[in-house]
């Protein structure tokens, strides 16, 4: 067949508003990005047709396409959650991957009845046997402490689900290698957190890590460098940077006298000064979390905010000898004349 016979056989191209279906909205009929084989035009996909055709020559690519999605349509996400027929996703941050039956806490049948107390006594039962068989060996027992205790620490640390679910595949990954004999589940819990949230971009101090961890510091310190080397970890060091946007926010929460426009000029000015230490290499073989401070000290002087050492160091837990001398050193490259 010749091009110019597919195009009198290919009827154009129709508008989404005259198609049959009157309940079709222009949102259905999405854009693709592929191009036409004929004429280069671009390929549209028309869902009320269940085709894919060009815009230009009306070249119907494909036609009866499948819809994969669901048969029914929610306005909302009550409506979508009463009609959904499948269960959450697999997850790491549990044991078993979510993939196990779990029943329910509630007492009551399907109709919302409250059972009896022979109902309930016999389902607390279930529950227990269900638990028990959920974790049949000390693996599945230690990996569903360490994922709570992982749980746990980004709850307390406001760390997102991207972090948790790198930091529980950092705990299997240890507990697959074998190189949790000899230490803690908690240590090595708290080691994979801080390793996980460093590799996200999402950074925590080694002091906040230690305020929600249940083990001492030097104990998850050995954990860490133990499992970064043991599984070849790519670990770059922290930018100071990041630690600025966080510490300000707290910062103005207990400062009553910074506004909201003045915390955004705190942050930017801060995040200039950084940028100036990183380029003079000040920042090398020091702590993050010290030229972050040593910033946003600097900039509040700069910005006329009346931030003081004390309140920095309570904020940021860095001495003030050490925002002192940092916050100079900074200062001094950034051309700025330390009036104090």
């Amino acid at each position: 067949m010749t091009k110019s016979e597919i195009k009198t056989t290919t009827a154009p191209l129709e508008p989404a508003e005259t198609t049959e279906n009157t309940d079709e909205t222009p949102s259905e009929a999405t854009e693709d990005t592929t191009t036409c084989p004929e004429c280069g035009g671009d390929l549209r996909t028309n869902d009320g047709r269940a085709e894919r055709a060009c815009v230009d020559c009306g070249l119907v690519v494909e036609s009866d396409n499948i819809d994969r999605g669901p048969e029914w349509r929610a306005f909302n996400q009550q409506e979508k959650e009463e009609k959904t027929r499948v269960g959450a996703p697999t997850t790491n941050m549990m044991h078993d991957k979510g993939l196990s039956t779990n029943i329910g806490w509630q007492n009551k049948d399907a109709y919302g009845n409250s059972l009896s107390s022979s109902q309930r006594e016999k389902m607390q039962r279930l529950r227990t046997w269900n638990e028990r068989f959920r974790t049949q060996d000390s693996r599945d027992r230690n990996l569903k402490q360490a994922l709570s205790e992982i749980d746990r620490m980004a709850s307390a640390l406001g760390l997102p689900q991207d972090v948790r679910e790198t930091s529980s595949v950092i705990y299997r990954r240890a507990l697959e290698e074998d190189l949790l004999p000899g230490r803690s589940i908690e240590g090595v819990a708290t080691a994979s957190l801080y390793a996980a949230a460093r590799k996200a971009n999402n950074p925590r101090s080694l002091d906040e890590m230690a305020d929600v961890s249940r083990v001492e510091k030097k104990e998850f310190e050995r954990a860490y460098r133990y499992i970064i080397r043991e599984l070849s970890l790519e670990m770059e060091p922290a930018d100071p940077e990041k630690y600025i946007p966080r510490n300000v926010s707290t910062l103005a929460a207990d400062h009553n006298k910074i506004s909201e426009d003045d915390r955004r000029d705190l942050e930017q000015t801060a995040r200039e000064l950084v940028e100036t230490a990183r380029n003079a290499n000040l920042h090398s073989g020091k702590s993050p979390t010290a030229i972050a401070a040593a910033a946003i000290y600097a900039a509040g002087l700069l910005e006329n905010l009346g931030i003081t050492q004390s309140e920095l160091s309570n904020v940021i837990d860095v001495s003030e000898v050490t925002i002192r001398n940092r916050y100079q050193e900074i200062l001094d490259e950034a051309g700025y004349i330390n009036s104090e």
